[in-house]
């Protein structure tokens, strides 16, 4: 929340202070929920758990970690999901939970080539679950996985940017540009049925700028579908360390304001609060400080299709932090639900090159202040002994 915004709201300030202040700030910080950032890599030994430990860094919708690991052994695995952590409103036909298994997969294959293992991994071995769209997944295995060890295999040089690559959802510095050359290299990240299409300026960043926010405000003005995002609100340390997933709202400043009964899940949902308002205007900020976008598209729309553009996507997340730049996904015109309908044919009346070309991601891109990761669940609470 805005902080001057939210400092009238809270009067002087002064509850700010009853709360202990600078001593109080400092125990805000969800340490346990942060702590598989730092032992990424230095947990396990066996190249399995190894590589899965940088995995779990990945981008994936609302922070829903959705993927579960079956150990065969030390180099054999099996990806499936958690069919609890879905967001049925808002990724009815779980697209975007697809596409977050694809960023997991790419980071786990990045990791194990870092440490000398080339990871084969078979998609869908069971068969391809809800092949079209409109289908729901099933209980089927998104992939196996097994690990070789390789003489001489070298590592992507992306992979060094696992642990600083962050999802910056504050608004980008307007009056620094990006160069075109940025965006190329994003571009050369797509392969066989799969195009990445970036812009920095001109008529159609002002019309994605102007489109990704009215489809966000649809999305706050939507109750079922942003009551899916209240419910997923972890608001300070306490809950944030209880359930390392989902929407964090944590830091002394909010945690003060938790405290003090303004900022709660029932005046988020309050259309006529200030906390409903200022969130509103907060997204139409961040929409509106877009000084590029990155966007995905697949020939059709499988499983497989899905799989592949997360693992695009991935790799655009970590170079675009090679590059110093910033990235946040914009997915309300992608989805498939009933009040998404005009914008999702608007963007791929504008980004879709042909009939049967499927927008899988949309991002916006710029420069901002850095910020910290997002909290994780250890990799030990998403294995399963075989």
């Amino acid at each position: 929340m805005k902080r001057r915004k939210f400092l009238k709201i809270a009067g002087t300030g002064g509850v700010i202070l009853a709360a202990g202040g600078i001593s109080f700030a400092m125990t805000r910080t969800p340490m346990a929920a942060l702590e598989p950032w730092k032992t990424a890599g230095s947990l396990y030994t066996d190249p399995m758990r190894q590589a899965l430990s940088y995995a779990i860094l990945a981008p994936n919708p609302h922070n829903r970690q959705p993927w579960v690991v079956e150990l065969k052994s030390d180099r054999e695995a099996v990806l499936s999901y958690d069919p609890n952590r879905l967001l049925p409103t808002t990724d009815p036909f779980s697209r975007q939970i697809v596409i977050g298994l694809g960023c997991f997969l790419e980071l786990f294959s990045l990791a194990a080539a870092a440490h000398g293992f080339r990871a084969e991994v078979q998609y869908f071995p069971q068969g391809e679950p809800g092949q079209m769209l409109g289908q729901a997944l099933d209980q089927r295995p998104i992939a196996h996985l097994l690990l070789a060890k390789e003489a001489g295999l070298a590592a992507n040089p992306l992979f060094a940017q696992t642990l600083n690559r962050h999802t910056n959802r504050n608004p980008y510095d307007t009056s620094r540009t990006i160069a075109g050359g940025l965006l190329q290299r994003l571009t050369a990240g797509a392969g066989p049925g799969l195009e990445i299409g970036t812009v920095n300026g001109g008529k159609r960043l002002a019309d994605l700028r102007t489109l990704t926010r009215d489809a966000m405000r649809t999305e706050f003005e939507t109750p079922e579908a942003f009551q899916e995002s209240i419910d997923l609100m972890r608001i300070g340390r306490t809950e944030i360390e209880a359930n390392p997933d989902g929407i964090s709202l944590g830091g002394a400043f909010l945690e003060t304001l938790s405290l003090a009964g303004i900022l709660t899940r029932e005046s988020l949902a309050d259309t006529s609060s200030s906390a409903y308002r200022i969130g509103l205007e907060m997204s139409d900020e961040a929409a509106m400080s877009a000084m590029g976008f990155v966007w995905i598209t697949t020939v059709g729309n499988s499983r497989t299709a899905q799989i592949a553009a997360g693992r695009a996507y991935m790799r655009a997340a970590l170079q675009i932090t090679a590059d110093g730049l910033n990235m946040q996904p914009m997915s309300q015109a992608l989805q498939e639900y009933s009040a998404m309908a005009p914008y999702h044919k608007t963007i791929h009346d504008w980004l879709a090159n042909g009939a049967g070309e499927r927008v899988q991601m949309l991002a916006r891109l710029g420069y901002s202040k850095d910020v910290g990761p997002a909290p994780r669940w250890a990799l030990a609470t998403r294995l399963k002994d075989s």
